[in-house]
């Protein structure tokens, strides 16, 4: 039986009803390049091709700016496939993406250790 939250997508004993690569078409490279955390949001724009359901999901998670991990995670998809369904949705116009933004200063090396140290005595 379906979960009722995830729709009939998913099911709670067997998992994901269908497979991955079949939501991807059988594509394994995403025509747009994404990061993981590559950001992106919707447009407004109402894609003029019909679209499967993880795409409809996808687009109304893209309601703010959303990281393409966090799409990916909310989806249940793996990364790659979450990539080619967005770049499905940027080739029609539905969503933008924005590489994240880098700051040049450079990583803390003491606060990378205490992260370290921290991270070591919680195991």
């Amino acid at each position: 039986m379906p979960a009722p939250q995830d729709g009939p997508l998913l099911d709670d004993a067997a998992g994901r009803l269908i497979r991955p690569y079949t939501v991807s078409n059988g594509r394994t490279r995403p025509s747009t390049a994404f990061d993981l955390l590559s950001l992106v949001m919707a447009t407004g724009i109402e894609p003029d091709v019909p679209l499967g359901p993880e795409h409809a999901a996808a687009l109304g998670l893209c309601d703010g700016p959303m990281s393409v991990a966090e799409i990916a995670a909310h989806l249940r998809l793996p990364a790659v496939v979450a990539k080619v369904v967005l770049s499905d949705l940027v080739a029609c116009g539905a969503i933008t993406a924005h590489a994240p933004a880098f700051h040049d200063t450079p990583t803390d090396r003491s606060l990378l250790e205490a992260v370290l140290d921290g991270l070591r005595r919680q195991l």
